[in-house]
């Protein structure tokens, strides 16, 4: 199973809050490369728009964690993100140095 990705939608991401953005494109076009699931608010709107990279099974393996990846707001970085998935994703493929300005860690939820 390849490495899986989560986009945030319908607070902040993916809404006209963050203008210019072709959410639709964005959204289909990391389908292209990975299974894609839409989330609500992931509570993290000052990074808009929030991609979560998940690791596949071999990357939880090798010891890869959920890579959160904020402000992805132009086709560049989208791709930035495709090619990573491509080749493996957190766990099998290092982390590209590009993506590291889009990098964050969200807070700690309340259980």
């Amino acid at each position: 199973m390849p490495s899986r990705i989560v986009v945030c939608r319908d607070c902040c991401c993916g809404t006209p809050k963050v203008p210019g953005v072709d959410h639709a494109q964005q959204t289909a076009r990391l389908a292209e490369n990975a299974p894609v699931r839409v989330s609500e608010c992931l509570g993290v709107c000052e990074h808009a728009n929030v991609i979560v990279v998940q690791p596949s099974a071999a990357g939880r393996a090798a010891g890869g964690r959920p890579v959160w990846l904020g402000l992805v707001n132009d086709p560049e970085a989208t791709e930035d993100i495709v090619t990573w998935v491509r080749a493996g994703g957190p766990g099998v493929a290092p982390c590209p140095d590009v993506l590291d300005l889009y990098t964050f860690t969200p807070p700690r939820r309340a259980r």
